[in-house]
């Protein structure tokens, strides 16, 4: 998609992907590293023969297997300097930080990755300006979550519309690919009137062209999928925590079934469990360096063998972080026994050191 478009061709060209939908166009559910169908790879953003691409749901985009989670926790580690307390680490005016995040999302591009996405306000200007000038390469997903329903003040359809202007007219955005507004953690915490706000704004932003296509984010798994049945047409994408402890429910009563019913496109976060899964400080002299590598690549495995997912989005600080997700694609999918007991101890010990505040990752070991 050329950078060039504008919103009002992005509503006529979201208007005819939903009528060759429902004209009863099959799309294509993924495309293998290597291409082994000889599917049709013309309309895949970025494609690169090495990389899985996944349907999107409905929305019909064609995403990386792996693509990139907006978060760089533990990047002072890799490029040194000021440690920002908090869970950003780093002032994003830095030179040194900006020279990083326009390495890793080259080498994004490079490994055909075509997904990025960004939850906050450092996030959306760091990834904006790394993009600026190649953003046919890949596409943006926003969440601007202080101007969002996390906080009572922006609950409203008129404050969250505010909030979308505002935040896409100082990062220099014509258009985001994604709008998936960040509810609360317990996300049922949220009245009625709140939620139907979130997805009056959303449908806004849809039909004025500020975004192509819509959702949420929650870490609330029973809200999220009556919010899904209730909301049906509005909610085409979901981020939810997702693991390698995470299993899927196969019946009516799990979130996996309800989003295989209504075509919903599904980014997985934390796919590290924070980095908890890690021995080593994402230095590149730990002395757990390889381990750690090979238990990254051994968690996206284990995540892709569920086909409903689109995308784990991991935080990469580092190319080579990127070039070891990117491995763990081409890889053998199905982990062997071995690989299976390594990796249920790693986990077993992320969850052992599971910071307080990360606890709720235990409540996503089953969709």
């Amino acid at each position: 998609m050329a950078e060039s478009l504008n919103r009002r061709e992005f509503v006529r060209d979201s208007a005819l992907a939903a009528a060759a939908l429902a004209a009863g166009l099959k799309p294509i559910e993924a495309v293998y590293a290597g291409n082994p169908t000889g599917a049709d790879t013309s309309r895949i953003l970025n494609y690169n023969p090495d990389m899985e691409y996944r349907r999107l749901g409905r929305t019909g985009l064609m995403i990386s297997a792996v693509a990139l989670g907006g978060h760089w926790k533990r990047i002072d580690r890799m490029i040194g300097g000021e440690r920002v307390p908090g869970w950003m680490t780093m002032k994003i005016d830095r030179p040194e930080f900006q020279k990083n995040r326009e390495e890793v999302v080259t080498r994004c591009i490079e490994r055909g990755i075509n997904y990025v996405d960004a939850c906050c306000r450092e996030e959306i200007l760091a990834y904006s300006r790394a993009l600026k000038g190649r953003r046919d390469k890949m596409y943006f997903g926003y969440s601007w979550h202080i101007w969002e329903s996390r906080f009572p003040e922006w609950r409203s359809t008129k404050k969250l519309k505010e909030g979308l202007d505002r935040g896409m007219k100082e990062a220099g955005l014509d258009y985001v690919d994604l709008w998936r507004i960040s509810l609360l953690t317990d996300s049922s915490r949220h009245s009625v009137s709140e939620v139907e706000d979130a997805v009056a704004a959303l449908d806004w932003a849809k039909k004025t062209g500020r975004a192509r296509f819509i959702g949420f984010s929650s870490h609330d798994r029973p809200h999220l999928k009556k919010l899904i049945e209730t909301y049906t047409e509005q909610i085409e994408v979901i981020l939810t925590p997702y693991t390698a402890k995470t299993k899927v429910v196969t019946d009516e009563t799990g979130l996996w079934a309800t989003i295989q019913k209504h075509d919903v496109g599904w980014f997985g976060i934390k796919p590290f469990a924070s980095n908890s899964l890690f021995k080593g400080d994402s230095s590149p002299n730990s002395p757990f360096f390889e381990e750690d590598n090979r238990i990254a690549r051994l968690a996206i495995r284990y995540i892709l063998c569920n086909p409903a997912i689109t995308a784990p989005i991991p935080g990469l600080i580092s190319t080579q972080q990127v070039d070891n997700v990117a491995l763990a694609v081409k890889q053998r999918r199905v982990l062997d026994l071995r690989e299976k007991a390594e990796l249920q101890r790693a986990m077993d010990r992320a969850w052992a050191n599971l910071s307080p505040r990360y606890q709720w990752l235990k409540d996503w070991e089953y969709v």
